[in-house]
């Protein structure tokens, strides 16, 4: 079991769970019912297994790639740990649990499951013909705050959408920031990316972009929830001052000429901006 869970890089899923909980709770507030235990939970195994289905197999369809790769020849699948079929299987597996719990939730989900598979996995390819790589991948997640709420309220509203937007855009500027650890790997062997594309500098300059536009979305998104939901307070503002603060802080970590903090940016400093601003968000509109 560890090793499939080192497969999927689980405790990534910290990265879009508390977007999925924000659209979650959103939809919850709004139709004023009684907690729904049971959706709440297919809701958390939509997300567990839709993400442990991309990941894994991201890297059964990578497996050359990464052998070929110093940085990531210790995956578990180029490593030997964990045979290319077995990856696979386990990717079928995940996928049919997602449309499972899908159709658990209400009708409108289940049909929209396989095309939220077909983002989620089709990612993996998208590096074998473009940069825009970063952006598809912040789709997939972008997905999280929208389908949570979709599964309590069985329709489409804006706020969640908005969130969508605004994690899609951090998503694909804290990629880009990932991406520049593989800049010559990927230009040697004809793979794309925004690094490969633009070169250090400039893939930094359009990750900043990317993150300026993350934060507008998510200020519009945060008070565009203040006038619609009355309960919420201070606590939320706080929270989006802390998530654009961390977006602010790993860009003054990592330089053009010094990569050493990559995964301090990528991993801790995003985890922990989804983590607090998520967490702060709903226990502002819950009590």
């Amino acid at each position: 079991m560890q090793k499939y869970l080192s497969l999927i890089k689980f405790s990534h899923t910290i990265f879009a769970m508390p977007f999925a909980m924000t659209g979650f709770f959103l939809g919850y507030s709004i139709l004023e019912e009684p907690f729904q235990w049971v959706i709440f939970m297919l809701v958390v195994m939509c997300m567990v297994f839709g993400r442990s289905a991309a990941m894994a197999f991201n890297r059964w369809l990578d497996r050359d790639v990464d052998a070929n790769n110093p940085r990531t020849k210790v995956r578990e699948i180029p490593a030997g740990l964990i045979s290319a079929d077995a990856a696979l299987w386990f990717v079928v597996m995940n996928s049919l649990l997602f449309i499972i719990s899908s159709y658990f939730i209400n009708p409108l989900c289940f049909v929209l499951s396989p095309i939220a598979l077909m983002v989620i996995l089709g990612y993996s390819y998208t590096k074998r013909f473009t940069a825009l790589c970063h952006i598809v991948l912040g789709v997939g997640l972008a997905l999280a705050p929208v389908g949570a709420y979709l599964a309590v309220t069985a329709r489409f509203d804006f706020i969640p959408v908005l969130f969508g937007f605004a994690v899609m855009f951090w998503v694909a500027g804290f990629d880009i920031i990932y991406a520049l650890q593989d800049e010559d790997f990927d230009k040697n062997n004809h793979l794309n990316s925004i690094p490969a594309a633009l070169g250090r500098i400039r893939s930094m300059r359009l990750s900043q972009i990317f993150h300026v536009l993350s934060a507008g979305f998510m200020v519009i998104a945060v008070f565009l929830s203040h006038d619609l939901y009355p309960t919420l307070g201070i606590t939320s503002i706080i929270g989006l001052g802390i998530f654009c603060l961390f977006l602010i802080y790993q860009h003054m970590i990592i330089k053009p000429s010094d990569l050493s903090r990559v995964n301090m940016a990528f991993f801790t400093t995003n985890g922990a901006s989804s983590l607090i601003f998520g967490t702060l968000f709903i226990v502002d509109l819950m009590i």
